[in-house]
């Protein structure tokens, strides 16, 4: 089996038992008979090098060429269900018999393949990270770009270009768009179930820690223990914890007048 060429194509075959299917045996007329009648040449050739067990019955056969056609028999192989034995012939006019020219297993319709390869940098979700765990950006990531080049606040930019200053990457005009957008649209965005229920807005409010750079303006950081500290928040974002809310009038419990129970007649 070390000598098998397995490969993999993108087009899978079909059954032979699909009239649909070219493949089948409807497709035999267009097939010249020399290469048509060689099924035990191309079933022999899979022996060779194949458990003569592992090849089943003739699928069909399919026209590769003028003088090229493929030969299609079950594959009976652990953990390739599905899969076929596909045999080349091929001849030239005149000739007496076929000559093998290649096979291959292939996966048919239905067979048992492996999932699409998906890169490891995009398995990973937001909130995989775990302590420990190293995650460098993606080679040419696009939410990042050479400190040099997009500041976009000139005054910072010119002083650290002077001064020969600046981090090595900072975040482009899309990476910056993204990471507003997460934040607009996560549980500390304006339209959370907690601003909408809220006394008063983040922009306002002692414990609100506006962020430097461009999304200063919308974004900043809650200093409140008591409610989303530590958290990237939206200027417009509440939540009861502001720092100029106070407790309701009649708060506390009610004031009645003192109810003096010695002024009734108790009879024995």
């Amino acid at each position: 089996m070390d000598d098998v060429n397995a490969s993999v194509v993108s087009r899978p075959h079909s059954s032979a038992a699909d009239p649909a299917d070219p493949v089948g045996p409807s497709a035999a007329a267009d097939v010249p008979a020399v290469l048509a009648q060689a099924i035990d040449l191309a079933r022999a050739a899979v022996c060779e090098v194949a458990d003569p067990a592992s090849v089943g019955e003739h699928l069909g056969m399919v026209a590769e060429d003028e003088w090229a056609a493929s030969h299609r028999f079950a594959a009976h192989l652990p953990g390739y269900r599905g899969w076929e034995w596909n045999v080349v012939v091929a001849g030239c006019p005149g000739a007496g018999s076929a000559t093998i020219s290649e096979f291959a297993l292939l996966p048919g319709r239905g067979a048992l393949l492996a999932p699409p390869w998906v890169p490891w940098e995009d398995r990973i979700d937001a909130g995989d990270l775990s302590p420990g765990d190293i995650l460098p950006p993606k080679e040419h990531d696009e939410r990042l770009v050479p400190g040099s080049v997009e500041a976009d606040v000139p005054d910072v930019e010119d002083i650290a270009t002077g001064l020969g200053l600046g981090r090595k990457q900072v975040l482009s005009v899309e990476g910056r768009a993204a990471a507003a957008e997460r934040w607009l649209t996560s549980d500390f965005g304006p339209d959370s179930r907690m601003a909408k229920a809220a006394p008063g807005a983040c922009h306002d409010c002692g414990f609100y820690l506006p962020i430097a750079g461009p999304l200063g303006h919308s974004f900043g950081v809650c200093g409140n223990e008591y409610s989303a500290d530590g958290h990237v928040v939206h200027a417009r974002f509440g939540c009861g914890a502001h720092s100029d809310s106070a407790l309701p009038t009649g708060a506390g419990s009610p004031l009645y007048q003192p109810y003096d129970d010695g002024i009734l007649d108790v009879d024995a």
